[in-house]
């Protein structure tokens, strides 16, 4: 029987150890066995591709170490053409702040608004980050940075990128994990709100809140702090200044989130929300070692070459050289304290009781002289007491400002009641009238031959006053501007040696009124040259000259010379300068004449240079002659005179200057406004002094005018500058043969104003005569200026003067009077008339 043959019904062996398994299951087995093989086949290369792309971020990626650092790293600097280091445009010298200095309500804001769960994740969330893919699928495009990833773009822009993408995203990542190993929670909110970056190139919490809101960041309330938070999602998208309703709608936004996190109560939002913005923009600059306000100017004509060019001014480590001279600017400062520290005192005493003494008080020259810091002297006990007796409703006017008023306001009381709460609250009160009657000057300096802006000072203490009074401020020049009426005189062929009288003269203007100037001393009927009516500062022979020129040609003149921006209204009054100008604009029309024609417009910045020194830029006022030399020096000769026999003497007289110099001084109606511009070859210097508020003026006479009190600034630089050789006192400007000098009086007390101070020697005047007929007649604001040649032909349009008429045959427009015909205006009482010569702009009206 065959042993290997079985029954179809007898189970199957069971196979011994060892042996192979069943068909089917070995299939099987070899299967699974492939797909792993397959898949560690592929897994492994997208792993080891994965490691290299992990150590090329970590590697390409900035280290942590450097993030405090980097916004430091190789800032723009701003230095003087002497080559000291004014100011620095680095992210980290943008006020940086601890957390414990910015307001709590922007830290929940921002959290609220930009990262719920910063404190519990690693730098990245991962919940926000699947929920962004989830909403990009569905069409809905969604940010899902942390703040830490949103500290490494802003701190790298360029290494991390901007554009978006898969590698920009890996690269923010990979810095985030850095910065969260390197550094703890607080420290990178720390970084993040004082690297945050604004319009206007503010960069940090801190200057983003003084740029806004004129305030410190732990000022902030929470409707700014939501406001500022809302910027974040796009500076210039929620600009406050350029989209108000969008900003509001995102600050509400913000407000909403943080009532839905539970960091606010809903009554707390919805008040806040009733708030308006707020917005009170200023571009600041914080802590430039010298000249604030010309650093001011400096950073704005940057942002603008900066936006134009498409270069981050924060980060590429550019060299701004400027025109500054610190040497000149550190005398001009410190020129400018003292005199206007003195002028204070002067107006402090003047002002202190009803019976008017003049001068300055005992030991106040003395206390001027040491005011070489920032720090001004105390106030004078009792300053302007008189004045304010004699301004009840300007008091009043402050009392509204005080916090007890406002909050009685607030509270619902009356305004009568409030009011005499305001005026109780005599801490404010006192506060308001020291502000109110603080003395303000500015002052510049500038280079003719180059444009070149050599000093600046915009105020006496820019941390008390922030406004520039030398490029923004605009006051009626007074006399200064009469130099263009008579430069227009001289173009138009009329000699410096014509003669006029000195007699009261009436014009009529278009509206049917008669403009009648006079000048502080009365009407003399001596004859007098047109080169002495400038010297000596004459309203009356201004006038005159103005009639017989035209009003057209002065203001066209006045263009000519650098006067573009000023609204100049074509009115006779404006020949005694009643037309607002800035300082900076006015020295830089005198610098035409300095230069003997040519002129320049002031320039601020030098050259830009890269990291390396390569030029970038180079800034450069282009010079257009609009005089001839004999032209300007004709006007520049007798603006000498003006310093050696008229009303700037003082120049001489009390500071010693012996150096060539041509100037004029400048005083306005009250003494409300005090000038003086000097010129040399190679520099003119102008100062300005007042107050604030045009209501507020110097008491007397002697101390208004600017002869006395602007002078001294422009005198103290001058004399300093001198003696520190850092002005060249030897230059000169041409020589012209003069006909004849101004006489002078040697009975004078003042020996350098005589002639300004008297009048020329007693001849038997011949009877007044009649001018010729005017170029143009004067024109009222209803007038239409009527076409005229322009300045060059002016000379061959004009003809030469008639033989003077009988005066019972005046022209239409001008009518003579002797100076009891029109009785001089009486003189206020806190203001006694004194014998000085200044040249404010009374006028009579008839």
């Amino acid at each position: 029987m065959d042993t290997s043959a079985r029954d179809d019904d007898s189970p199957p062996a069971v196979p011994s150890i060892g042996s192979q398994p069943w068909p089917r299951e070995s299939r099987w087995g070899r299967g699974a066995a492939r797909i792993a093989l397959w898949a560690a086949l592929l897994l492994l290369p997208l792993a080891v591709l994965g490691a290299l792309t992990a150590w090329w971020l970590v590697r390409t990626t900035p280290d942590a170490i450097s993030v405090a650092e980097r916004a430091a790293e190789l800032p723009t600097r701003i230095v003087s053409s002497d080559g000291v280091l004014i100011d620095t445009l680095g992210d980290r010298l943008h006020a940086p702040r601890t957390l414990e200095q910015i307001a709590p309500t922007l830290k929940q804001a921002l959290l609220a608004t930009e990262d719920k769960r910063f404190y519990s994740h690693s730098g990245i969330d991962g919940r926000r980050l699947c929920a962004a893919a989830w909403s990009v699928l569905q069409g809905d495009l969604q940010g899902a940075s942390t703040l830490t990833q949103q500290l490494a773009r802003n701190l790298f822009p360029q290494q991390i990128g901007s554009q978006r993408s898969l590698l920009r995203k890996l690269r923010e990542i990979t810095l985030a994990f850095k910065i969260e190993r390197a550094y703890s929670k607080d420290q990178i909110l720390t970084l993040y709100l004082n690297q945050v970056r604004f319009p206007y190139r503010v960069t940090g919490i801190e200057m983003a809140a003084r740029t806004y809101f004129s305030k410190s960041a732990h000022e902030l309330e929470l409707h700014e702090s939501a406001l500022l938070v809302a910027m974040l999602k796009g500076p210039k998208r929620y600009d406050p200044e350029q989209a108000p309703e969008r900003a509001r709608q995102r600050r509400d936004l913000v407000l909403t989130l943080m009532a839905r996190a539970g960091v606010i109560e809903e009554a707390t939002r919805a008040r806040a929300a009733a708030q308006p913005l707020g917005v009170r923009v200023q571009r600041l600059d914080l802590g430039p070692t010298h000249a604030p306000h010309f650093v001011r100017l400096v950073r704005q004509q940057l942002a603008d070459w900066a936006d134009a060019q498409g270069t981050d001014l924060q980060i590429e480590g550019m060299t701004v050289h400027t025109t500054i001279d610190t040497r000149l600017q550190t005398i001009a400062e410190q020129a400018l304290r003292r005199q206007a520290a003195l002028l204070q005192a002067v107006a402090d005493q003047e002002w202190s009781r009803p019976a008017l003494r003049t001068g300055p008080p005992p030991g106040a020259e003395q206390a001027a002289a040491a005011t070489g810091a920032a720090i001004e002297p105390p106030r004078l006990p009792g300053a302007f007491a008189h004045f304010w007796q004699q301004q009840p409703s300007l008091v009043a006017e402050l009392a509204r400002e005080t916090p007890a008023y406002r909050a009685a306001r607030a509270a619902g009381v009356d305004e009568a009641l409030a009011l005499r709460r305001g005026l109780a609250d005599r801490a404010a009160l006192e506060a308001a009238k020291l502000a109110k009657t603080r003395l303000e000057a500015g002052f510049v300096a500038l280079d003719p031959k180059s444009g070149s802006v050599l000093a600046y000072v915009g105020s006496r203490d820019p941390a008390l006053d922030q406004f520039d009074h030398v490029s923004q401020a605009q006051r009626q020049p007074g006399s200064t501007f009469k130099p263009f009426v008579y430069g227009a005189a001289l173009l138009a062929g009329i000699p410096a040696e014509q003669t006029y009288f000195d007699t009261l003269v009436q014009i009529r203007l278009g509206d049917g009124t008669v403009w009648s100037p006079t000048d502080m001393t009365e009407a003399t009927g001596e004859p007098l040259t047109l080169r002495a009516g400038l010297a000596r500062s004459k309203n009356t022979i201004t006038a005159q000259v103005m009639q017989q020129v035209g009003v057209a040609s002065v203001v066209r003149y006045a263009r000519l010379l650098g006067l573009e921006r000023a609204k100049l209204d074509p009115v006779p009054s404006l020949a005694l300068g009643t037309s607002p100008v800035t300082l900076l604009e006015l020295s830089g029309a005198y610098g035409t004449l300095a230069s003997l024609g040519v002129k320049r417009r002031p320039v601020l910045i030098s050259h830009i240079t890269d990291r390396q020194g390569q030029e970038l830029a180079r800034f450069v006022s282009e010079p257009q002659r609009v005089l001839t030399e004999g032209q300007a020096l004709e006007l520049v000769d007798i603006l000498r005179e003006a310093v050696d026999y008229g009303t700037g003497g003082w120049v001489r007289s009390r500071f010693g200057v012996r150096a060539d110099l041509a100037g004029k001084t400048g005083t306005t109606q009250r003494n409300t406004d005090g000038w003086f511009i000097a010129m040399r070859p190679g520099l003119v210097a102008g100062a300005w002094i007042g107050f604030n508020d045009q209501r507020v003026t110097m008491r007397s006479n002697h101390w208004g005018q600017g002869g006395r009190n602007a002078l001294l600034i422009v005198g103290d630089f001058l004399r300093a500058g001198g003696q520190a050789g850092w002005i060249d006192m030897r230059q000169r400007f041409p020589v012209l043969p003069r006909a004849q000098p101004l006489p002078q009086d040697t009975a004078s007390s003042d020996p350098v104003l005589q002639a300004a101070l008297h009048p020329l020697p007693s001849v038997p005047p011949p009877p007044p005569p009649t001018l010729p007929p005017p170029i143009q007649p004067p024109l009222s604001p209803r007038d239409a200026p009527p076409v005229m040649p322009s300045l060059p032909s002016l000379q061959q349009a004009v003809p030469p003067p008639p033989p003077q008429p009988s005066p019972a045959a005046p022209p239409p427009m001008l009518r003579w009077s002797t100076p009891r015909e029109l009785p001089q205006p009486a003189p206020l009482p806190s203001e006694p008339s004194e014998p000085d010569s200044e040249d404010r702009p009374v006028a009579a009206r008839v």
